[in-house]
């Protein structure tokens, strides 16, 4: 854990940089994407990579793109589903701190994280979550799940929350203050949404989650807003100064997270979460920043 809370993505870079570099293993690294990725993050010297996947094509994309890979190790794996088996072999080795997707189905990587061999299982379930840096915010805002868990359970959600309480707590957050969200904060039989957020933070208040303050249901506006709590009269140590958002189901936090980015112009990292070590599983459609970010990310925590 890190001495001070980051409240930006350049004390994160800062905090990345004060450690000596993490080793990524990128499963399939023929990709575009990938090779500009690794190049900033090797320049910006926050990590080093073992890049697993076709050798011919990967020197023709770095090639193409004038990126070097001089001092990187490569693994020549042309086959997509060995290559991720061989990536994640090598995180649950030791050889490795952090895996990374490559030009591959994330469904396929993560049967090779799941694997009950050489794979890289918790028995807790695994979640995405973004960190997002927003204009304005004097912090930085948590989200989770957008990514993963279509409808989870309530178990689900209490790993979910556990998953982003250990990220919050090498981002100096501790303890994490956490919002369940539904379109209220009020219980409501009706809102299925509302319930198990009551029953979160019962399983909060008793230590069945734990480094973490949990209270909900909240609405968005109340858990991130003071004076929307205020106005509302929510006493609550967690309304108006959430640092994690627990959304009830994908859509809800897919919407939310996309809303962040596109309309409020935030910047986002994020990561795979609830395996042994952390797992960066970027979009094709996230910005360079955002790429290097997540590789920050999964260095700090792996």
């Amino acid at each position: 854990m890190v001495d001070k809370v980051l409240r930006n993505f350049e004390d994160i870079l800062n905090a990345v940089k004060d450690k000596a570099p993490k080793r990524v293993a990128v499963a399939v690294a023929q990709d575009d994407a990938i090779m500009e990725a690794v190049q900033g993050a090797r320049e910006q010297k926050i990590a080093e990579f073992i890049l697993v996947g076709d050798r011919e094509k990967i020197h023709e994309t770095a090639g193409k793109l004038g990126v070097s890979l001089e001092d990187v190790q490569i693994i020549h794996e042309p086959d997509d589903r060995k290559a991720a088996y061989r990536a994640v072999a090598l995180v649950s080795g030791g050889q490795a701190d952090v895996l990374m997707k490559g030009l591959i189905n994330t469904a396929d990587l993560l049967r090779a994280v799941l694997d009950k061999e050489i794979g890289l299982r918790t028995g807790r379930v695994l979640s995405h979550t973004a960190v997002y840096e927003l204009p304005g915010f004097d912090r930085l805002l948590m989200v989770t799940d957008g990514g993963m868990n279509i409808a989870p359970t309530l178990q689900q959600k209490a790993d979910i929350i556990q998953n982003s309480v250990q990220l919050a707590r090498v981002l100096g957050i501790s303890p994490a203050k956490v919002a369940v969200l539904a379109a209220v904060e009020v219980i409501n039989p009706d809102m299925p949404a509302t319930l198990e957020a009551a029953a979160l933070t019962k399983m909060a208040d008793r230590g069945q989650i734990k480094g973490a303050i949990v209270d909900g249901p909240l609405a968005l506006d109340n858990a991130i807003s003071l004076e929307a709590a205020s106005h509302k009269g929510i006493k609550s140590p967690v309304a108006g100064m959430a640092d994690i958002l627990v959304t009830p189901d994908i859509v809800a936090g897919n919407i939310l997270g996309k809303s962040l980015v596109y309309i409020a112009k935030g910047k986002i990292a994020g990561l795979v979460l609830g395996a042994a070590k952390p797992v960066v599983v970027t979009s094709r459609a996230d910005t360079h920043e955002a790429k290097l970010m997540s590789i920050a990310l999964g260095a700090l925590l792996g």
